[in-house]
């Protein structure tokens, strides 16, 4: 780094200090900066990453380190956005011509103060802020924006993220995540606020709601259950150290289940997660206390929600092993599409999931006489399919109320798929005998997933870039018939950047970056046809082999010398 650049560097370091209304990341910078001028290079470094640019927001609003400085999420940060939220919305035209948001959070580090900016911004602006009375599950957040009619709604959190992180993200008055063209338009604001000192905040003024908004949530996904449907289940239930627990708990006792089992060290919300490292039940591990108790009290289920309660992850015991395993994902969501099939639905009811998730669902539907469609990545696409009576995708994110809530929900999942294993146990069957039922039926669909991570987003771009200009002609000795460049639209959808291979075994491999971690994850799935039941262990074994296959083959396309 030149001297000039240094300068320049420094200079916006005591810019954003001074400006910042937060003493505690004031000093962090001061601290920094004093190091830095002394000559240790790595915190120069450091200062360079923390100043590199704003913390971008896009669909997924925003989500980062905390830390002090326009890379990482902190009160200046927040504020800005709040700003840049609230101008969006006048521009839209709220209610009254003042815009109604409301507000929820976590229990993550600072995300109560994150949720108080925003409320002190909205009411500065003549706008009316409704704030949740306590750290909710991100499904009470989503299930309040249509229930009170407010025209935006704020959710504090990072959701499954590493303990240092924390997240911002925005719903529009339809229920829905903020997509293109909106988060453009609030970027734009964001970007357009010069100091937080010129943003005007309330010291009071916003709404501080009661348990009500909470208590009419609990109401409302309960209904997901057909009345009389068998509740005999014993269940073990962990919020891994989030704000699920208690709404759990609620939302399975007045459904009428048996007192579920906690995992006692994940009960209580901690945002500093001491028994996991990473608080995604997809991760390896994970839940492995979960599956620990169940080994030590049996029972039926395993259910794990991730720290904000809108992902919905389970364990069965399944006799082929001879223990507990994780359900998959794309498992799951067949399992409750299908569930929702043997109950009954309207010929205009919608099932939905993304282009990601397997294709299981889709012949599910098919054979059901239904509408499947396919969608981008996020809820925030699958949300807004009409007619939609249910969608997933395999990040554990399942939709089975979206009239009450129109984003991936754990806790009606969780309950929706207890009523179908209460339902098998008292017809003396097991989810994994069903899972190899719907195989029998349409095929076993063997889906797997990896993520390669790289240095950063410019590696990511380098990564796509070398796929993009060496097209196999075939994939693990399969030929390729079509490669879609997904960045042009592909089957109608809006443009994404990846690449999804079809081979002519019907197998089907996706690459993609992340829209928020330098990185590129891959999915993978193949279909093998079982003649008869009895077929069905070698149908199993043979694409298992497919799958291995050409996960070997992408893993060496994917590679990073």
């Amino acid at each position: 780094m030149t001297s000039a650049s240094t300068a320049q560097l420094y200079a916006a370091v005591r810019a954003w200090r001074d400006d910042d209304p937060d003493a505690t990341t004031r000093g962090q910078l001061d601290r920094l900066l004093a190091a830095a001028e002394s000559g240790d290079a790595p915190t120069r470094t450091e200062l360079a990453d923390r100043f590199s640019g704003i913390l971008e927001f896009g669909t997924a609003g925003l989500r980062g380190a905390l830390g002090a400085g326009p890379n990482r999420m902190n009160r200046s940060v927040v504020i800005r956005a709040a700003a840049g939220l609230v101008a969006y919305l006048q521009d839209e035209g709220g209610i009254g011509g003042a815009p109604c948001v409301v507000i929820g959070f976590d229990a993550r580090h600072s995300s109560d103060v994150f949720a108080r900016d925003t409320a002190a911004v909205v009411v500065a602006a003549g706008g009316r802020a409704l704030l949740l009375p306590r750290p909710l599950p991100t499904p009470v957040l989503a299930f309040a924006i249509r229930h009170l009619g407010t025209d935006a709604g704020v959710m504090v959190t990072a959701s499954h993220n590493p303990a240092q992180d924390n997240g911002y993200k925005v719903y529009l008055g339809d229920g829905s995540q903020i997509v293109p063209p909106a988060d453009i338009e609030i970027a734009a604001h964001i970007a357009s606020v010069r100091r937080v000192a010129d943003i005007p905040r309330a010291a009071q003024g916003w709404e501080t709601l009661g348990d009500e908004v909470a208590g009419h949530y609990l109401d409302t996904v309960v209904q997901v259950l057909e009345t009389g449907s068998p509740r005999d289940l014993s269940i073990v239930h962990t919020s891994l150290h989030g704000v699920g627990h208690d709404t759990v708990l609620d939302a399975f006792a007045r459904a009428g289940f048996p007192v579920l089992d906690p995992v006692p060290e994940q009960a209580a919300p901690d945002p500093d997660f001491p028994t996991v490292g990473f608080p995604n039940p997809e991760e390896p591990g994970v839940i492995d206390l979960a599956l620990a108790l169940a080994r030590q009290d049996g029972c039926d289920l395993v259910i794990a929600n991730d720290p904000d309660a809108d992902r919905c992850a389970a364990a069965v015991l399944d006799p082929a092993l001879g223990d507990w395993r994780m359900l998959r994902g794309d498992e799951v969501g067949a399992l409750l599409g299908a569930h929702l099939v043997s109950r009954g639905l309207d010929p205009s009811d919608v099932f939905a999931s993304s282009i990601v998730s397997s294709r299981l669902l889709a012949s599910i539907a098919r054979t059901a006489g239904i509408r499947h469609e396919e969608t981008l990545t996020g809820f925030k696409w699958i949300s807004r399919v009409p007619g939609l009576r249910y969608g997933y995708e395999e990040a554990l994110g399942y939709c089975v109320a979206p009239e009450a809530v129109r984003d991936k929900d754990g806790i009606s999942a969780a309950l929706l798929l207890a009523e179908l294993a209460a339902s098998l146990k008292a017809a003396g069957r097991s989810i994994p005998r069903l899972l190899d039922d719907l195989a029998i039926e349409h095929g076993v669909h063997a889906t797997d997933s990896f993520a390669v991570r790289v240095d950063g987003f410019g590696q990511t771009e380098l990564l796509m870039s070398r796929l993009e200009n060496d097209l196999p002609a075939s994939l693990a000795g399969i030929d390729v018939v079509r490669i879609d460049d997904l960045s042009r639209g592909e089957g109608g959808l809006p443009p994404t950047e990846g690449l999804r291979y079809l081979l002519a075994d019907d197998s089907r491999a996706i690459v993609r970056p992340s829209g928020t971690e330098p990185k590129v994850k891959v999915y993978l799935e193949v279909i093998e046809p079982v003649a008869e039941a009895a077929m069905l262990g070698r149908a199993k074994h043979a694409a298992a082999g497919r799958l291995a296959a050409l996960r070997s083959e992408l893993e060496r396309l994917t590679s990073v010398p």
